[in-house]
C-alpha cells in the first residue's frame, strides 16, 4: 500500500524535502561524534536522580506511575516560575505550562497561531528540528541571517518594510534562539533584542524565543527577550535538558494567558507525570544554581579546548566562531561543499552537521559551513576528531 496518497499536503512536501534522519547517516563504529549536541556524561546527575526516584517512589509508593500524577509532580510548575524570577521573568496565573521537553513546546506553539498561509520568520542558519516543525504547518518560511550579534535585525527590519509597500504578507511567528543560538553560537545583542520587540508591535508579530542555552553562558547571562517584553508578544521556551537531564524530558512554555490556553487544547501526552515527579524532587533536594555555574566552567573548559585544537589543525582559510556559551561552534571552510564531504569524513572516523541542514527551502546556504559540538565528547577524542577533520580539510580536492 502506497501510504503517501494519504497525507495531506503538508506531510508530503515535508518528506519530499528532506526524509526524517536525513541530516546525519547511521556512524560506523568507532566514530568520533563531534557532531553530538548531548551532555557530556559526567554532567548528567544520574546518582542524584536515582536518590530522586528512590525517595520518591518511598514517600508516593504507586502515585507517580499512575496516569493522574502525584502530589511531585504539581510542585514543578512553581519551581520553574521560581527559577524564571531570577531571569527577570516573572510568571502569573495561567502564564507557564510544563512540556515534554522543548521541542514539544515548540511544536505547540506552531499548532497553535500557524495556519497553511501564515508566514514564519526564522534566523538563517537556525535550529533544524524547528524547521520540521514549522514546515509541518506552513510552507512559508522566511530566513534572515545571522552575524556574530545573532540575528541581523536591520535586515529583517528591510524587508519587512519591503514586503509591507509590495503588499506582501509579514510574519506571524518570528522564532529566534537569541541566545549561544543553534548553530552558530552567536548571541543576540541587547540593542537587537528591545529593537525586535519594536518590530513586533509595528508588524503585528509574536516572537517565538528558544532560551535551551541561556544559562550556559561563560560570562555575562544574556537578558531574556521575555523579560524585556511589555505586551505579551514574546512566547518563551526554557528546558532542562542541558542542565539536568535530556532524558527527563522537561521544558516549559511562559506566554499570555490566552497563548498558553490554545496551546494546551493540543498537549495530548498526559503530562508525563513520572518525569515531572522526578525533576520536582530532585530540585528539591539541590542548588540548581551552583549546579549551573559548574556547568559553565565546564563548557567554557570544552569550548577552549575545542579553540586552541581548531588553531593547531585547519588549514589556512578556514575559519570559525567563538562562542560565549551554549553547545556549538559554526565552522566555514571557503570552496568544500561539506555535505559531500560528510561520506569521506565518516570514513575517516569523524562526524559533524552539514550546514545545508540548518536552512529551509528558497534559503537554503551554508554549503561551506558545518556544526561542531564541544559538549559531549571526552577532551581527547575532540582533539582528535578536530584533527581528523583538519587533515580531510587540507587535503587536496576534497569536494572543493
Amino acid at each position: 500500500m502506497e501510504a503517501d496518497r494519504y497525507f495531506p499536503p503538508a506531510v508530503r512536501a515535508a518528506l519530499a524535502y528532506d526524509p526524517p534522519g536525513a541530516w546525519m547517516p547511521p556512524l560506523p563504529s568507532g566514530c568520533i561524534r563531534l557532531s553530538a549536541g548531548y551532555p557530556f556524561k559526567a554532567s548528567v546527575p544520574s546518582v542524584e536522580l536515582a536518590r530522586a526516584t528512590a525517595a520518591l517512589v518511598a514517600a508516593e509508593a504507586d502515585l507517580p506511575f499512575h496516569y493522574l500524577g502525584s502530589p511531585a509532580m504539581g510542585r514543578l510548575p512553581a519551581l520553574l516560575a521560581a527559577r524564571s524570577v531570577l531571569r527577570g521573568m516573572a510568571a502569573g496565573p495561567g502564564e507557564l505550562m510544563v512540556t515534554a521537553g522543548a521541542a514539544q513546546a515548540l511544536d505547540l506553539a506552531a499548532r497553535a497561531v500557524l495556519g497553511p498561509a501564515d508566514v514564519v520568520a526564522v534566523e538563517a542558519p537556525t535550529y533544524m528540528e524547528a524547521l520540521e516543525i514549522f514546515r509541518n504547518y506552513t510552507p512559508l518560511i522566511l530566513g534572515y541571517p545571522v552575524d556574530g550579534e545573532g540575528l541581523q535585525v536591520a535586515a529583517l527590519a528591510s524587508d519587512l518594510a519591503d514586503r509591507r509597500a509590495k503588499g506582501l504578507p509579514t510574519p506571524k511567528l518570528l522564532y529566534t534562539i537569541a541566545s549561544f543560538q543553534n548553530p552558530t553560537g552567536a548571541t543576540l545583542s541587547l540593542v537587537r533584542r528591545r529593537r525586535l520587540l519594536e518590530l513586533a508591535r509595528e508588524y503585528d508579530f509574536l516572537i517565538l524565543e528558544d532560551d535551551a542555552y541561556g544559562e550556559l553562558a561563560f560570562g555575562d547571562v544574556p537578558t531574556p527577550i521575555k523579560a524585556l517584553d511589555t505586551d505579551g508578544r514574546v512566547i518563551y521556551v526554557g528546558s532542562l535538558s542541558k542542565v539536568i537531564a535530556p532524558g527527563l524530558r522537561i521544558g516549559w512554555v511562559h506566554a499570555a494567558p490566552g497563548l498558553v490556553a490554545a496551546m494546551s487544547n493540543f498537549k495530548k501526552d498526559l503530562d508525563q507525570p513520572f518525569g515531572q515527579a522526578v525533576t520536582a524532587t530532585y530540585l528539591a533536594s539541590v542548588d540548581l544554581s551552583a549546579r549551573v555555574d559548574e556547568l559553565r566552567r565546564a563548557y567554557r573548559e570544552r569550548r577552549d579546548v575545542m579553540l586552541a585544537a581548531l588553531a593547531q589543525h585547519m588549514p589556512a582559510g578556514v575559519t570559525w566562531t567563538r562562542p560565549e556559551g551554549g553547545f556549538f561552534l559554526w565552522l566555514h571552510a571557503p570552496g568544500v561543499d561539506t555535505g559531500a564531504l560528510l561520506a569521506q569524513a565518516l570514513a575517516a572516523g569523524v562526524a559533524y552537521v552539514p550546514g545545508k541542514h540548518f536552512y529551509f527551502g528558497a534559503n537554503v546556504g551554508g554549503r561551506e559551513f558545518l556544526r561542531l559540538s564541544f559538549c559531549y565528547l571526552p577532551e581527547e577524542q575532540m582533539i582528535d576528531g578536530v584533527a581528523r577533520l583538519g587533515r580531510l580539510l587540507a587535503a587536496p580536492g576534497s569536494d572543493r
